[in-house]
């Protein structure tokens, strides 16, 4: 899906910034931009200031008035966000006896506090909950409608001052600062000038110990040279600042007691183990719930009910149990055994070939179409507002909904004496799925949840077959023909068009007025990527490893097997290759949630990297 904002070029790139992971690197850099600038290394000053775990952001004001905002995008090129920034109410409308024009830098974030309320007000919606408030954030930010960003209480921390056509006084970056602290901008209080590479080791460290005292998020540290004239000086190489560097703290680890292992069914019938801890805080955040990923998993790592085991996030995000501490003199309980049956209906549980993950047979079970039906409603299928888990759940219990086709028949009045729900929230959910009802074929055909039809495969099959009747009439060989789909997936699609159970949802589809077309257009695909090499290791939901790649080909990119130097981003999916995601964080070279996919595809750039 195109992107609904305009697109930016900023009046001076947004540079990114290098990385490096232990004192030692941090040591190293210092040491060398020191001899760059000609100075002794315990003599340079440098500003030491938290990396706020948000979405970069640049603001442009013309004398003194706000007349544009624009995410980070490429660096070069971002997003024209102005009308929902206008909505934060700590970013200041005007500058007072600013002449010329500026651009002020910073990060979009939630504050804990913030983040509570929204998820909080979720809650009472029943819908679902957003994860993390970078998440969160970065979707505030890019909503269509202004009052929407409005509602979820934004904020703004500005770090950074461009002069593009003015002239300021600044001469470090502590005046800096303080420029924008006195217009009203806030501004890390924790920013502390330090002297040599020793003032530099002490203020990060002392930032990992207080990593979670904030009222916000952070994934590091950014030192900063604080003479803003040797900056000059010192310059940058083609992507990065030389006088600036980011030392990226490591994944927070906890220990807890594991009390029992559960298995959880989704969509596809996938059964995936998790573990049921003690609570306990990692990352800023209570974890109760950690997944194992799969039956393979859980033997490798030998983790048993009542062991204490090592928990962190994934990431910074999802919680993983990474192995058994051994406790010497204590009994350890049986290994855990996959179960041979689905604890939602009974059925078998089944391995599929060579495939490490175990599935339910049972196309009817309760946890397979629940988990259907919020996936036919998610913002990477139709896109139904207020149709969450909760809701879902909801609907499924009181007997209104069994499966997709079912919702396009729901009436306010099916809805509006429903707990959580007043007239003004049943109609908007109404209103809502019968927009989604003019949703392309290729939403469709995601929604529908078809083994191996993620978004990349369902955009070629309807550029081929512009409707559901062709596309249902087409011969295997004609499927498996087209560019990107292959014998897999055309297989698939093939068995799954022919069954029962899909002819009768399309009888009722079809009925409830989806027009099942794709709209036709020439545009050739936006080259966002263009020269690049992204490497894409683990699971993408929505792509199979052969869709993501086809999906970066199509984009002008290159989807090498190994990271490199030349490497633009590493995408981060569930069960990554461990030997490329520690190359990349060697090589400081971004590394992107899974979630990111789909963005990096539609602008070549990203919101979130992963710590």
């Amino acid at each position: 899906m195109s992107s609904v904002f305009s697109p930016v070029v900023h009046g001076e790139v947004m540079l990114s910034l290098d990385n490096v992971f232990d004192p030692e690197e941090l040591r190293a850099w210092c040491e060398r931009t020191a001899r760059l600038a000609g100075v002794a290394s315990e003599s340079l000053a440098y500003v030491v200031e938290p990396k706020i775990d948000g979405l970069a952001l640049a603001i442009t004001y013309d004398d003194g008035e706000l007349v544009r905002a624009a995410t980070r995008g490429d660096g070069r090129v971002g997003e024209d966000v102005t009308d929902n920034v206008r909505t934060i109410t700590n970013v200041p409308r005007t500058l007072a006896g600013v002449t010329g024009r500026l651009e002020v830098r910073g990060e979009v974030f939630l504050s804990h506090a913030d983040f509570a309320a929204l998820n909080e007000r979720q809650r009472a919606l029943a819908q679902k909950e957003f994860a993390n408030p970078r998440n969160a954030a970065a979707g505030s930010l890019r909503q269509k409608d202004p009052s929407v960003t409005a509602s979820r209480s934004l904020s703004f921390l500005a770090y950074q001052l461009a002069p593009l056509a003015t002239t300021l006084s600044c001469t470090t970056h502590l005046d800096t600062l303080d420029q924008l602290a006195s217009w009203g901008f806030l501004t890390a209080p924790e920013a502390l000038r330090v002297v040599g590479e020793s003032g530099v080791l002490s203020r990060s460290e002392w930032f990992e110990t207080h990593r979670h005292d904030f009222d916000y998020d952070i994934d590091g540290v950014v030192i900063k040279v604080d003479d803003l004239a040797l900056r000059e000086t010192l310059g940058a190489t083609s992507r990065a600042p030389r006088w600036a560097i980011a030392r990226k703290l490591p994944p927070e680890e906890r220990t807890t007691r594991l009390l029992k292992i559960e298995v959880s069914i989704g969509r596809t019938g996938r059964a995936t183990p998790f573990a049921v801890l003690e609570p306990v805080v990692v990352a800023g955040s209570t974890v109760a719930l950690a997944t194992l990923h799969n039956q393979d998993q859980v033997a490798l790592k030998d983790v048993r009910p009542g062991d204490l085991v090592i928990v962190r996030k994934a990431g910074d995000v999802i919680p993983e149990v990474v192995g058994a501490v051994r406790e010497p003199g204590r009994r350890r309980a049986k290994a855990w055994h996959f179960p041979s049956t689905c604890p939602e209906c009974g059925a078998a549980l089944e391995r599929r070939g060579d495939e490490s993950d175990t599935y339910c047979v049972n196309p009817a079970c309760p946890a397979q179409r629940l988990a259907q039906i919020v996936h036919f409603a998610s913002r990477s299928a139709l896109d139904i507002e207020g149709l969450g888990e909760q809701r879902v759940a909801q609907l499924l219990a009181l007997g209104l909904i069994d499966d997709v086709a079912d919702l396009f028949f729901l009436r306010v009045d099916d809805l509006i004496e429903l707990e959580g729900f007043g007239a003004l929230s049943a109609n908007a959910l109404v209103t809502a799925i019968a927009a989604a009802k003019e949703a392309p074929l290729s939403r469709v055909l995601v929604g529908l949840g078809i083994r191996h039809v993620g978004p990349v495969a369902a955009r070629e099959l309807t550029k081929r077959f512009v409707t559901y009747d062709a596309l249902e009439a087409a011969p295997l060989e004609a499927l498996e023909a087209i560019e990107g789909i292959g014998p897999v997936i055309a297989g698939s699609l093939y068995a799954y068009l022919r069954e029962d159970e899909t002819a009768a949802r399309l009888v009722r589809l079809r009925a409830a007025g989806l027009t099942l077309r794709e709209p036709v257009t020439d545009a050739p695909v936006s080259q966002t990527l263009a020269g690049r090499a992204v490497v894409v290791t683990g699971a993408v939901e929505g792509f199979s490893r052969d869709e993501a790649e086809a999906a970066v080909h199509a984009r002008g990119g290159t989807s090498p097997g190994s990271v490199s130097k030349k490497t633009y981003c590493v995408v981060v999916g569930e069960a990554p290759g461990a030997a490329k995601v520690t190359r990349a964080q060697e090589l400081g070279i971004p590394r992107i949630p899974a979630s990111e996919f789909v963005t990096l595809l539609e602008s070549g750039s990203w919101t979130a990297t992963l710590a």
